[in-house]
């Protein structure tokens, strides 16, 4: 599923790619793209891109055994060509680092505020996210098209039985916002995050509470009404993506 790449309602259209400030980079989620995965997308945002699988595991922790209620966690990694330079494998040096490390509990908590864990029983699902390609927004873009992946297991989950229903799973979505040269401005390429006066992650429900925000003042310390406006930003941009996460999902 897409986004069409209309000229937003906002902003001048003078970003480096031509976009409005309120406008989103083209979105596109493509769904059922790992065979073997209970539920699996593709999503990207302008030349970022995602790939997101979920598995399903009907088992769950030792430490959640006997307790009613399943576990949602993830995995995220950088493949070594994502970016302009080769980048190791974490796996090569022996380590995860702490990036990664947040990055992926970051993804997990925001799936876990989304899902009924009761509903889902003892099972777990673990969701991998590989970056493809990185131009910015790398984890909101992972959490984006690690909920379809979900949404999709959930499917499979009452489809094979494991389940009476299937699990309920809340809206979920997540989008970078920032101030660059003084203006806010929505889903940040990496040359406008990198040269950003402030950067923000917004992680949003379907009823338009917050899971997560991670606020940054790079050089001066922003006020309470920028906050504002890049969070109106962030809803703004949330709200055609879970357009566009329920409409992939019809696809899939």
């Amino acid at each position: 599923m897409s986004r069409p790449d209309d000229p937003g309602a906002g902003g001048s259209g003078s970003r480096v790619d031509g976009r409005a400030a309120d406008q989103l980079r083209p979105v596109t989620i493509e769904t059922g793209v790992q065979e073997y995965a209970e539920g699996s997308a593709l999503v990207s945002f302008g030349k970022t891109r995602v790939l997101c699988a979920a598995s399903v595991d009907p088992v769950v922790p030792r430490w959640r055994q006997g307790a009613g209620s399943g576990w949602v966690s993830a995995e995220y990694a950088m493949l070594p060509r994502a970016t302009n330079e080769r980048t190791p494998r974490e796996s090569s040096r022996g380590r995860v680092g702490g990036r990664t490390h947040e990055i992926q509990r970051l993804i997990g908590r925001s799936l876990r505020a989304a899902v009924d864990l009761r509903d889902l029983g003892e099972l777990t699902v673990q969701v991998d996210c590989d970056v493809l390609q990185a131009d910015g927004g790398t984890r909101t873009a992972a959490i984006t098209g690690a909920w379809v992946a979900l949404s999709l297991a959930l499917d499979a989950v009452a489809a094979r039985g494991l389940r009476p229903a299937r699990p309920r799973l809340d809206p979920l979505a997540a989008v970078s916002v920032g101030i660059v040269d003084g203006e806010p401005l929505l889903d940040l390429c990496y040359a406008e995050d990198s040269r950003a006066d402030v950067d923000m992650n917004v992680v949003m429900a379907g009823d338009g509470r917050f899971v997560e925000l991670q606020g940054t003042a790079e050089h001066d310390p922003f006020s309470r009404e920028q906050a504002d406006a890049l969070l109106d930003l962030a809803e703004r941009g949330c709200r055609e993506l879970f357009a566009i996460q329920a409409a992939a999902g019809r696809a899939g």
